[in-house]
């Protein structure tokens, strides 16, 4: 995956706010989700997720063909599964999607 501001791919942030106790089960979660399902999905690039040194958030960086497969994949029956699970293990979690702006190196 490169980053670049000419990229024709939607880039989307999620952030979640968890607990040191429930930071692992929520990586393994959407390690599993990435790896049986949304890497799967029409449109799916890369992603990559990173973990703050107090295990208190995750931060999941996605891409995307177009917003509509983005949007399809969380609409389907399996995410909604997935994503009420989800939520039981974090405080909250947001997906935003965002154009690049400017990139370094």
């Amino acid at each position: 995956m490169q980053i670049t501001e000419t990229s024709p791919h939607q880039t989307v942030i999620t952030t979640f706010e968890v607990t040191p106790g429930t930071c692992q089960d929520l990586i393994d979660d959407l390690r599993d989700a990435y790896d049986s399902f949304i890497s799967k999905q029409p449109g799916f690039v890369a992603a990559a997720l990173h973990v703050n040194d107090a295990q208190t958030r995750i931060a999941n960086y996605s891409q995307w063909e177009r917003r509509e497969d983005f949007q399809a994949m969380l609409r389907s029956d399996e995410m909604r599964i997935r994503n009420r699970r989800i939520n039981t293990l974090c405080r909250s979690f947001e997906p935003v999607m965002y154009d690049v702006a400017h990139t370094l190196g």
